[in-house]
């Protein structure tokens, strides 16, 4: 079983950065690889990024694709999300998640956050 906890969200005007955070306890952190996905009012749940177990490969969709950087710090158990150039679509509810793989954490994670508000106002 494992626990996430994001942090770093808040209120950000549109063109600004933002870093999330994501902490990881209570099972390997290094062995899995760990991801973002976001979900806005009303719409479902969307993926933003991954990053497989080594931090040798990062995936991210077109929406994301070139302002949004995926790393992880296995010293501390800590995946981040760096937001640049954010635009009011980004606003949601930003989750962290875990899973074997960065396939299987594409597809169905089963490890996710409690979630970090992001809000960018134009």
């Amino acid at each position: 079983q494992v626990q996430l906890v994001e942090s770093g969200g808040g209120l950000v005007q549109a063109g600004g950065s933002l870093r999330l955070s994501c902490a990881a306890s209570g099972r390997t952190f290094s062995g899995y690889a760990m991801g973002w996905f976001r979900q806005a009012p009303g719409k479902e749940r969307e993926f933003v990024a991954a990053i497989n177990w080594s931090a040798s490969r990062t995936y991210y969709p077109d929406s994301v694709k070139g302002r949004f950087t995926i790393s992880r710090d296995s010293d501390k158990n800590t995946v981040y999300l760096q937001m640049n150039n954010l635009k009011p679509e980004d606003t949601a509810v930003y989750y962290c998640a875990q899973e074997r793989t960065a396939v299987q954490l594409r597809a169905a994670p089963k490890s996710w956050g409690q979630g970090t508000q992001v809000t960018v106002y134009s």
